[in-house]
């Protein structure tokens, strides 16, 4: 394979760091520039031995192919320079698809549960076959002989309607960036678009109104727990080890699986993958190892014990994650105390969802509010999140310097909910614990 120079503009993003990885291990000479703020993204890359760099024009050199992050537009200084020096210059979503034409590729799509089913399918493929991946959440990895290519494919702006996969998953349609799509029909339209574009089959969960709505060109197989769906979850036992089921093509019993994962939607996520796995003529007994072997993905559902405490850290951040978060949490803690810390997720999402997150965080024994994680992009408007706490019994505000209002607690099980800076709230809790 001709070794290619590629330089990324916006390396550090989550996504671009996980294709920077892929071009990387495949044999590329690969780099790139970013801010010099440190990221969660950054050590992998340089780990991997990938340089970062501070945003210069003179960066560029003749004969690199620009692969252009999707938060940087055509007037980037290095963008600019880019094009003096006539280099190629590819979207993300562009050089993505690069890898999708080359494999047999499944792209997962879904308002909820992309980055958790990427990366089982992820890990379920390439123990048993090589395999190429991308997970949103900064993981990447190439392999040059690789079979499978499996990628998150991001509906936000539609940048998956740049994919041509030979299959698809869709978790769930919800109206969700609400920055961008007008309404649910809206973000329908564009799940309906993205489906005319696989290649093969769909795999779309069964309860989903909206995707059973959809008309594409290829069949679609409905997962889930009811007798019309394609693949079927059956005698499902819940326990706080996690979850064992039988498992259904139609009438042909795929064989009884057991996953160390919690929550229904975990069940849900692993029949996808048993979907593909049939669908592409795998062992299923080789399938059914690598399920109960899978342990989990970071800032999903992730865990720790400090003193007499558990406390989960979560990327939850809409009433459906939620929802589904604090079940999972209630299926391996039944006897002990939920307790919710939750950080709002910019003003506009606050607006829109504002009743379904009162609705999701009341199913905690208690929910504490964090000040709301804004963009600086945004009019804070009318909404704050004492609002969210007037809808929510006996909730609390809660910030830095009000952490100590946890340490009243025992033997309890703390969630950290959210996609902004949660985390330094968690950090805080933890070295009061200490």
């Amino acid at each position: 394979m001709e070794q290619k120079t590629y330089y990324f503009v916006g390396i550090k993003g989550t996504g671009m760091a996980s294709l920077a990885r892929i071009l990387h291990d495949k044999g590329h000479r690969v780099l790139g520039s970013d801010i010099e703020k440190e990221t969660f993204t950054q050590a992998p890359l340089l780990q991997a031995g990938i340089k970062i760099l501070p945003f210069d024009p003179a960066n560029l050199k003749p004969g690199m192919i620009v692969v252009q992050g999707n938060a940087f537009d055509d007037d980037h200084p290095e963008i600019k320079r880019a094009h003096e020096l006539g280099l190629q210059i590819l979207s993300y979503p562009e050089a993505v698809e690069n890898e999708v034409k080359t494999h047999t590729s499944i792209g997962i799509a879904g308002a909820h549960g992309k980055t958790s089913t990427t990366a089982l399918l992820s890990h379920v493929l390439a123990a048993v076959e090589p395999t190429s991946y991308l997970i949103g959440d900064g993981v990447g990895k190439g392999n040059a002989d690789a079979r499978f290519f499996v990628f998150e494919a991001d509906e936000y702006r539609d940048h998956f309607l740049a994919y041509h996969p030979d299959y698809a998953i869709m978790t769930n349609i919800d109206f969700d960036h609400p920055d961008y799509f007008k309404d649910i029909a809206d973000v329908r339209d564009s799940f309906e678009t993205y489906g005319k574009q696989v290649q093969r089959a769909i795999f779309a969960w069964g309860d989903d109104p909206n995707l059973r709505q959809l008309k594409v060109d290829v069949p679609v197989y409905y997962y889930g727990t009811n007798p019309d769906d394609d693949f079927r979850a059956e005698n499902i036992q819940r326990t706080p080890a996690g979850s064992t089921y039988d498992a259904y093509f139609r009438d042909h019993k795929l064989g009884t699986f057991t996953i160390h994962l919690y929550g229904e939607h975990s069940v849900l996520n692993s029949l996808a993958v048993l979907a593909v796995a049939y669908m592409e003529h795998m062992n299923m007994d080789e399938i059914k190892q690598e399920l109960a072997d899978f342990n989990g993905v970071k800032r999903r559902f992730s865990e720790s014990d400090i003193a007499d405490m558990t406390i989960i850290d979560d990327y939850a951040h809409h009433p459906s994650e939620i929802k589904a978060t604090i079940d999972a949490a209630r299926q391996k803690y039944p006897d002990r105390q939920i307790i919710a810390v939750f950080q709002p997720h910019t003003y506009s999402r606050l607006a829109a969802y504002i009743d379904g997150f009162a609705s999701s965080l009341s199913r905690a024994d208690k929910t504490f509010v964090t000040p709301i994680f804004g963009s600086i992009r945004e009019n804070a408007g009318n909404i704050s999140s004492a609002d969210l706490e007037k809808r929510i019994d006996g909730s609390e505000e809660i910030d830095m310097d009000t952490l100590d209002k946890l340490l009243q607690y025992h033997n309890a099980v703390v969630v950290f909910m959210g996609a902004g800076d949660i985390e330094k709230y968690e950090d805080k809790y933890k070295e009061l614990l200490k």
